[in-house]
């Protein structure tokens, strides 16, 4: 069936397929159902617009650390990418590309944020509430990602705060920082990108530091207009453009997760980059971290540094107290008067779904099911949960390179469940306790001896009530995909009553 050969689906009160989000997830998903001629389905989005991630984070200097033409679909090389790292426009603008290229838009239900999914047993259907109105499906995708919730610090005072407070996801670019007195709390990787932009401008910027991160050199560069030229007219050298990034950033495994040890070669490029952009030692000893590289998130930027040794910054590292109407208070008792407050603290990575979201089996909430840290199955399905899919679930984020290369391992897996669906006539699967249980105790295990895990350091990596590292794939990414390559019936409890009573199943033809 060609793409865009299909009618425009009208808007039914019930779908075989209901997909929350339009970043990569849920587009990807959305497009793979679409080519293999599945068109009874629908994509709930909360905003106007696509793109997921890459809408809602639009600080100045937003771009993403993993080389363009690997953070992209697959199926979908842009041969115009500018930079060897894009900017987020320019994500952002390939997603609504993608988006209409596909026809996704009629499938699409803009300004309808899921607020609530319970599993109805009887009929064995979701029933997924959203601020449009209820839909019920016969299957659930949650491509809401780990990184979509802003993190707030839980700091005294903060609701006091007299001057301008926003968060870097949720920018306010109506705020004029010409001539402002900024405090920036937090040093993570939305900070890093934002706080060379706004030094340039600011009076002064007093960039309150917990722990310092590792921050390498960024082999960024203009792609050239013969580059791009070339990757349009012969798409193969593009695609071995693309392979050569690939296993370039495989390597870096090797450190993270299989010997530690090599990691202090690459602790030694770091403190070169520090010694070579940072000329006082005092600030050099500041930022110089005291964990092992890869702990915690591994940064890449070329101008952090120097915006940091300019001389209307102060990178403070006391703890703070509280916040006041005027400023902020560190523990040493100082009070530092500001004009406006910028948090670059991160997302709630480790607690994706907010309580009370998604209800399954017996009404558990899946943050009561996941009270011990989260966990699935292969990072896509929970036991107690049938029938639900999770895009960039549990124990499937990296630290070395593309999540998109992830996600479309994970659709490749649900959309061969969805095959053994139709084919056995099944009503819903849900992954077995033990196959689950297993799954995971050998994940930990292999996370065990990762640098995550015994690097010293606290990072949103670990969940804080258990301990375990909720969050990354201890391996290489082509082994999560030979993981994932083909639905294992055998792993799930298998409902063959009869399917619920939507239109007649279809038959999936190969994706295009």
């Amino acid at each position: 069936m060609a793409k865009n050969s299909v009618q425009t689906p009208s808007r039914p009160s019930q779908v075989r397929v209901a997909i929350v989000g339009t970043g990569f997830a849920g587009l990807g998903m959305a497009i793979q159902l679409k080519q293999a001629g599945e068109t009874d389905f629908v994509v709930l989005e909360k905003a106007g617009d696509v793109g997921g991630t890459w809408r809602d984070n639009h600080y100045p200097g937003c771009a993403c650390d993993v080389q363009s033409h690997l953070y992209s679909f697959s199926f979908e090389p842009n041969p115009e990418w500018s930079r060897m790292f894009a900017p987020q426009p320019e994500i952002w603008a390939y997603l609504r590309k993608v988006t209409d290229k596909h026809g996704l838009r009629p499938f699409i239900r803009f300004n309808s944020e899921v607020t609530g999914a319970e599993w109805d047993e009887a009929a064995s259907l979701w029933r997924v509430r959203t601020t449009s109105g209820t839909i019920s499906a016969q299957v659930l995708v949650s491509g809401m990602g780990g990184l979509s919730r802003a993190a707030y610090p839980d700091i005294p005072g903060i609701e006091r705060f007299q001057g301008k407070r926003f968060h870097s996801q949720d920018w306010d670019h109506g705020y004029d920082l010409a001539g402002k007195r900024i405090a920036v709390i937090g040093t993570g990787a939305s900070a890093i990108q934002f706080v060379p932009q706004i030094q340039k401008k600011a009076a002064h910027i007093d960039l309150y530091q917990r722990t310092p991160p590792w921050i390498m050199p960024k082999p960024d560069r203009p792609i050239s207009d013969a580059e791009r030229f070339l990757f349009k007219r012969f798409p193969a050298a593009q695609a071995a453009f693309r392979n050569s990034i690939y296993w370039m950033l495989e390597s870096r495994v090797l450190g993270f997760a299989i010997n530690p040890r090599l990691m202090k070669l690459v602790a030694r490029v770091a403190r070169s980059h520090i010694r070579k952009q940072i000329r006082d030692p005092e600030l050099r000893k500041k930022v110089t971290p005291d964990y092992t590289i890869g702990c915690k998130r591994v940064l890449i930027s070329d101008d952090y540094y120097p915006a940091l040794a300019q001389p209307n910054v102060d990178v403070i590292t006391t703890g703070i107290r509280e916040i006041t109407a005027k400023g902020v208070i560190t523990s040493d008792g100082v009070e530092r008067e500001v004009d406006a407050i910028i948090f670059g603290t991160g997302f709630h990575a480790v607690d994706p779904l907010p309580a009370g979201m998604i209800h399954g089996r017996d009404g558990v909430d899946i943050m009561d099911a996941w009270k011990n840290g989260a966990e699935a199955y292969k990072g896509t399905t929970v036991t107690g949960f049938p029938n639900l899919f999770l895009i960039v679930g549990p124990n499937v984020g990296l630290g070395h390179s593309s999540m998109v290369y992830m996600i479309e391992s994970q659709i490749a897996y649900i959309m061969d469940a969805l095959k053994t669906m139709q084919r056995q006539s099944l009503a819903s699967v849900e992954v077995q306790p033990q196959a689950q249980a297993d799954y995971n105790r050998g994940l930990q295990a292999k996370l065990g001896h990762a640098v995550w895990n015994v690097g010293g350091c606290k990072s949103w990596y670990i969940d804080p009530k258990s301990g375990k590292n909720v969050t990354l794939w201890p391996g290489f990414t082509w082994q999560f995909r030979r993981e994932l390559k083909s639905f294992d019936a055998q792993a799930y409890r298998l409902d063959s009553r009869k399917q619920p009573a939507a239109q007649a199943a279809p038959t999936y033809a190969a994706a295009k």
